[in-house]
């Protein structure tokens, strides 16, 4: 079987790693701090000491870390992973990232493959083998690569070259931020109107405008706000580099995303990636 390595064990990561390391692949992890490491312990997996014994060891390596910076890390350098990886390896981006992160990398280094493959659906999704992944690079690389994607996702999309993975799930995440902003803006105009706000979010649900976003806002008490620490940043990210990538100022769905941030109090964050 292929040997797999693994870095970013987080929330999401983690479960994927654990996927993967059942599914019977011979893996090898690395991470900044030791104590994360030890719960993935045992006879499958390596516990890789540097960034390049973790490259050195991979066929295929998976990198699930925050953001570019993140990624460029973990890859480049004369330590990095890629520095030590054989040609015709591949290097999975899982981060959601500015697309031109990965286009270079594949431009910087041409005997690695570089395949980006963003995900969605977080940590219990992720521990149940129900991710979506959407998936850019090419395709006899994709199809090497999809058995270990479904260890840990029950779709697996792919949707173009490098880069159009990651272009796709900002999409999804920018539509998202929208619908947040609207459903907000829902349940403000039901306190005007004086509705019990628990009985609108129950026939929403049942109703032509039911959203995941809506149940979510249900979920949080009505209030966009509860979000700033956890899905606030991470929207802030990918609203930034959408706006890179599309080369939008302007736009029915950016403005309301931009709305769901500001209701978050979370300004946008730009990613210093595109080249």
């Amino acid at each position: 079987m292929m040997r797999v390595g693994f870095v970013g064990l987080g929330d999401q990561g983690g479960p994927m790693a654990r996927r993967i390391i059942e599914a019977g692949y011979p893996t090898t992890l690395w991470a900044r701090r030791p104590a994360t490491l030890e719960p993935f312990a045992g006879p499958q997996v390596r516990l890789a000491g540097t960034r390049a014994e973790l490259g050195a060891t991979s066929d295929v390596l998976c990198v699930c870390v925050v953001d570019g910076a993140g990624v460029d890390d973990v890859l480049r350098g004369t330590e990095g992973a890629l520095s030590a990886m054989a040609p015709g390896s591949v290097a999975v981006v899982h981060s959601t990232v500015h697309p031109a992160t990965c286009v270079r990398l594949q431009q910087d280094f041409p005997s690695i493959h570089v395949v980006d493959a963003p995900v969605s659906g977080g940590g219990a999704r992720a521990a149940n083998g129900e991710l979506l992944v959407m998936v850019g690079g090419a395709p006899k690389v994709v199809d090497r690569c999809r058995p270990l994607f479904e260890t840990y996702a029950n779709l697996v999309v792919h949707v173009g070259e490098i880069g159009a993975g990651l272009e796709a799930k900002l999409l999804n995440n920018i539509l998202f931020a929208a619908h947040l902003a609207v459903a907000a803006e829902v349940h403000a105009i039901a306190s005007d109107l004086g509705l019990d706000h628990q009985a609108l979010a129950t026939a929403l649900a049942h109703g032509s405008g039911r959203s995941y976003a809506a149940e979510l806002v249900a979920r949080m008490g009505f209030r966009l706000n509860a979000l700033a620490g956890t899905a606030g940043p991470l929207l802030a990210k990918d609203v930034g580099i959408l706006a890179d990538v599309a080369a939008v100022t302007r736009s029915p769905l950016l403005d309301a995303a931009e709305a769901a941030l500001v209701r978050m109090g979370v300004p946008r964050i730009h990613e210093e990636n595109a080249g």
